[in-house]
C-alpha cells in the first residue's frame, strides 16, 4: 500500500470515528453534551463563513487595482509604434546595404 492509499484508509477511519462520535453526542449522550456539540458546530460553521469573507475583504483591499483599458491602449500604441519605427530602420539598413 503507497503512503497516499494509506492517508487515504486513515481519512475514512477517522471520519467514520467522527461521524459515530458526532452522531451519539447529538441524540445518545447527556443533554449538556448535545447542546455542546450543537453550540461548537455553529461556531465553527459561523466562523468559517466570516473567515473566508474576511480572506475575500482582505485580499480585495490589498491587491492593486488592475490597469484601465486606456492605459493598455496607450502601451499597445507605443509598442506598435517603437516596432514600426524598428521595422523601417531594418528596411533602411538594409536597403543601404544591397545598394
Amino acid at each position: 500500500m503507497s503512503k497516499d492509499q494509506a492517508i487515504g484508509v486513515l481519512l475514512v477511519i477517522v471520519s467514520i470515528a467522527v461521524m459515530l462520535f458526532y452522531g451519539w453526542g447529538l441524540f445518545l449522550a447527556e443533554k449538556w453534551i448535545s447542546e455542546l456539540l450543537l453550540k461548537l458546530t455553529a461556531l465553527i460553521a459561523v466562523y468559517a463563513v466570516f473567515g473566508i469573507l474576511a480572506w475575500i475583504g482582505y485580499t480585495l483591499a490589498t491587491t492593486p487595482p488592475p490597469p484601465s483599458i486606456e492605459e493598455i491602449e496607450k502601451e499597445l500604441e507605443k509598442e506598435v509604434k517603437e516596432l514600426e519605427e524598428k521595422e523601417k530602420k531594418e528596411e533602411a539598413e538594409s536597403a543601404e546595404k544591397s545598394s
